[in-house]
C-alpha cells in the first residue's frame, strides 16, 4: 500500500488548480490521478477560442488553456500517473486503481474528487425509433472530428442546444457538412448566447425551440430524423412533425456529473445537480474529502470550474493543517425560481470574510430581483436586467451577515 498526503482524482481544469493550490500552501506530498493519456479532461478537444477570459483576461483555446495549469504542475514538481483508473474508493480514503503496473491500493489523508461529467445518451432520452450507425453524443462527435480526424457526416442535425451542441453545429458547417438544424425541447435555449450568435445564426442554422426528435429512421446508416413541436408539459404535438434527410444525428442533451465512485463510498449527493453536497470549503458531509467543477455541478464556463478547483485546494490543505473548527453553521436552500444553490451548507460561518454563493435559475427573467433571506427575513436585494438559466450566477455575502443566519438562507428570484 502506499500513502500520500493527498490524492487529487482528475487531472482536469478543476484537478489541476486543487493540486496546484495545495503545492503553493506547502503540502508536497500530492498525487493527481488521471484516467486519459494526459492531463487537460475535455479542454484537449475544445480547439475553439472563448477560454480564460476571467482567468487571463484573454481569449484561449481548450488546449491552451489546459497546457496553461500543466506547466505550472510540472514547474511545481506535482506529480501525475496518466492511464490510470480508480477503480473503488472507500470511506477511509483509500483508493484501488488499475494502472501500467497492474492493481494499486493508494492511502490518502485528503481526497479532491474531481472526476467531470459524462453526457446523456441517446438510451437516456429514449428516442422512438431504430438503432443506425451515425447517431452520436455532441461529446463523442467532437472527438472523433477534432482530435482523431475523421468526418463522420455529410448532413446533420442536432438535438438539444447546449453549448456543445451549439459549437458543434458551427465545426460540422466548417468541416464540410450541411448543419439542418437545432431542436431545443425547452422554450429557450440552454447555451451561451454568445455561442447562439457565433455557431447558429452566423451560419444561418434554423434554431427550433420547444421541438424534439420524435423518430430515427434508417439502417444500418442514418436516413431520416423526424422532430415535432412539444406543448407546455413537452409532449408532441400531432400533425406538427418535420422529417429532415440526415445521415448524423449529434445529442447534446444533457451532462451528468460522474459520481459512481462517490455514490459507492457513501457521500451524499444534491437531488437536483446529482453532485457532490458541499459546504463553502468544497467539503463533502465526509471529512477530508473535497470536490470541485462538473462533478459538483455543471458549469457554463472553463474558469469558475478553475476558481472551484482552487477553493476546493484551499479547503484541503486547511483540513490537512487542522485549521479547520468544529462544523456549526447553517443549510441553503433554493427559493422561487431559483434551481439549485451551491454550496449547500456554509459549516463555518466565522472563518472567512464572505462567502460565494452559486445558483441558476428555472425559467429565463427580464429585469428581476435576486432577494436573499435568513428564514422570511430579507437581507439583500439584487437588481438583475436578465436571468438566464444556461448562466450561473453569484452572490457574495460578507461575514456579519452570514453569522446572523440561524436556520437557513435561501436564494430566489422575484419578477418585475
Amino acid at each position: 500500500m502506499r500513502k500520500v498526503t493527498c490524492v487529487i482524482i482528475g487531472g482536469g481544469s478543476a484537478g489541476l488548480a486543487a493540486a496546484i493550490e495545495l503545492k503553493k500552501n506547502g503540502i508536497d506530498d500530492l498525487l493527481i490521478l488521471e484516467k486519459g493519456p494526459e492531463v487537460g479532461g475535455i479542454l484537449n478537444q475544445c480547439i475553439h477560442n472563448g477560454f480564460g477570459l476571467h482567468e487571463f483576461k484573454e481569449e484561449l483555446s481548450g488546449p491552451a488553456y489546459a497546457e496553461r495549469f500543466a506547466l505550472q504542475a510540472e514547474e511545481l514538481g506535482i506529480p501525475i500517473e496518466c492511464n490510470t483508473t480508480v477503480t473503488a474508493f472507500y470511506p477511509d480514503k483509500t483508493i484501488e486503481v488499475s494502472n501500467k503496473d497492474g492493481y494499486e491500493i493508494i492511502q490518502a489523508e485528503a481526497v479532491v474528487l474531481a472526476m467531470g461529467c459524462q453526457e446523456r445518451t441517446s438510451g437516456q432520452i429514449q428516442i422512438p425509433g431504430m438503432r443506425p450507425q451515425g447517431v452520436y453524443t455532441a461529446g463523442t462527435a467532437q472527438r472523433y472530428v477534432n482530435i482523431d480526424g475523421y468526418q463522420i457526416g455529410k448532413r446533420c442535425f442536432i438535438l438539444g442546444s447546449g453549448d456543445i451542441g451549439l459549437i458543434m453545429a458551427r465545426r460540422m458547417t466548417l468541416e464540410g457538412a450541411k448543419v439542418l438544424g437545432v431542436a431545443e425541447l425547452m422554450p429557450y435555449s440552454n447555451g451561451l448566447q454568445r455561442n447562439i450568435v457565433q455557431c447558429l445564426k452566423d451560419y444561418d442554422i434554423p434554431l427550433y425551440l420547444s421541438h424534439t426528435v420524435t423518430n430515427i429512421e434508417g439502417f444500418p446508416r442514418l436516413e431520416k430524423v423526424t422532430i415535432s413541436e412539444v406543448d407546455e408539459n413537452r409532449q408532441p404535438i400531432k400533425g406538427s412533425e418535420k422529417v429532415f434527410e440526415v445521415d448524423t444525428l449529434l445529442l447534446s442533451v444533457g451532462l451528468v456529473p460522474d459520481n459512481t465512485l462517490t455514490v459507492e463510498a457513501g457521500i451524499s449527493l444534491d437531488a437536483r445537480t446529482r453532485g457532490i453536497e458541499v459546504n463553502e470549503y468544497c467539503e463533502s458531509i465526509m471529512p477530508g474529502v473535497f470536490a470541485a467543477g462538473n462533478v459538483l455541478h455543471v458549469h457554463d464556463l472553463v474558469d469558475y470550474v478553475t476558481a472551484e478547483g482552487r477553493k476546493a485546494g484551499r479547503g484541503a490543505v486547511r483540513y490537512l493543517k487542522g485549521e479547520l473548527p468544529e462544523r456549526n453553521g447553517f443549510v441553503t436552500k433554493a427559493g422561487n425560481g431559483v434551481s439549485y444553490v451551491l454550496p449547500q451548507r456554509v459549516d463555518y460561518p466565522n472563518e472567512d470574510e464572505s462567502v460565494e454563493f452559486s445558483f441558476r435559475v428555472r425559467t429565463p427573467y427580464k429585469n428581476a430581483t435576486v432577494v436573499v433571506k435568513n428564514g422570511n427575513e430579507e437581507v439583500k436585494r439584487i437588481k438583475k436586467l436578465a436571468l438566464l438559466p444556461a448562466e450561473m450566477e453569484k452572490v457574495i455575502l460578507p461575514k456579519e451577515v452570514l453569522t446572523a443566519i440561524h436556520d437557513e438562507l435561501i436564494i430566489e428570484v422575484e419578477e418585475a
